[in-house]
């Protein structure tokens, strides 16, 4: 009998009524959320600024900034805001860098302090121009924030180091308690999404890092145009490279000249990936509409 047919019955990804000012379908119920306000996250505000540090909340237009700074943390982006890479579906600026920080790690490992948070995300650009894709500032961001805020845990969104297992060495190993590396989507979608990306090594990337003995993370967007079966294949390709933890989430454009949205992805079906992924051996799999990648970060130290 077809795999389809024994699934379970999903509500079908109907599409919302009327179009939003890009021209295309706009965003159902379920995906709108409250603007960022109150004490906590004005306090976070401040400490960004005043610390001039960048945060991919902002940089990447997540949907969670308010919830999440609200609760008085955020995922702090190092080694500048310009891209080396050019992906279609991300907000960040691409361009040719030309900041290079030494005294970025000291600034986010205070700001982290004043914060006063129990889990700190850090993430960063590519920086492909560098011998060492920025491995010494990543190494030293960790490391002051062990220094100054010792029983902080640290989860590392590090991006693809293009084969350079060396510079993923120095990355990994200045004690951080979870290291992610998104995969973004599924395979044969890389060409049109991450055309400076390679499928296969990022799953290298992955492998690598659990050998090495650490947690390890990924995050894939839906609403592609992506099949099940080429999700379910993701999933399995994953489990059998040792990623633990796993995040699900819908994709949106973030200006007209990024990638469509093909479809918004009913949480019932979200719903059906999660129970999907842990029956295919992922530890944890967050999954739905607004999750992003260090959406309840916190909750994967201990996976």
């Amino acid at each position: 009998m077809d795999e389809l047919m024994t699934l379970p019955v999903i509500q079908p990804n109907a599409q919302p009524e009327g179009l939003n000012a890009l021209g295309q379908p706009r965003k159902p119920n379920w995906l709108r959320v409250k603007l960022p306000v109150g004490k906590e996250y004005a306090k976070v505000r401040s400490i960004v600024d005043e610390y001039k540090l960048h945060t991919i909340c902002e940089s990447g237009n997540c949907p969670n900034m308010g919830e999440c700074w609200g609760a008085g943390t955020a995922t702090f982006m190092i080694l500048g805001n310009v891209c080396t890479r050019s992906c279609s579906f991300c907000a960040v600026a691409t361009g040719r860098p030309n900041e290079y920080d030494e005294d970025e790690p000291r600034r986010v490992a205070e700001a982290i302090k004043l914060m006063g948070v129990k889990h700190a995300v850090i993430t960063s650009v590519n920086r492909d121009e560098l011998k060492d894709r920025g491995a010494a500032v990543w190494h030293d961001t960790v490391k002051q924030v062990k220094l100054m805020s010792a029983s902080t845990t640290i989860e590392t969104l590090i991006p693809d180091v293009k084969a350079n297992w060396d510079a993923l060495i120095t990355m990994i190993s200045p004690g951080q308690e979870v290291v992610s590396h998104n995969m973004e989507t599924v395979k044969e979608l890389y060409r049109r999404v991450r055309p400076q990306a390679k499928y296969d090594r990022s799953l290298e990337q992955i492998r690598r890092t659990k050998e090495y003995g650490k947690r390890t993370k990924t995050g894939i967007m839906l609403g592609l145009g992506e099949t099940r079966e080429q999700v379910y294949q993701a999933m399995d390709d994953l489990t059998a490279n040792g990623c633990d933890i796993l995040t699900l989430g819908q994709y949106l454009q973030p200006t007209k000249m990024h990638l469509e949205v093909a479809e918004f992805i009913h949480p019932d079906l979200f719903d059906h990936y999660r129970e999907e992924g842990l029956k295919r051996g992922i530890k944890y799999v967050e999954s739905g509409p607004l999750v992003r990648s260090s959406y309840h970060a916190e909750r994967h130290v201990n996976v």
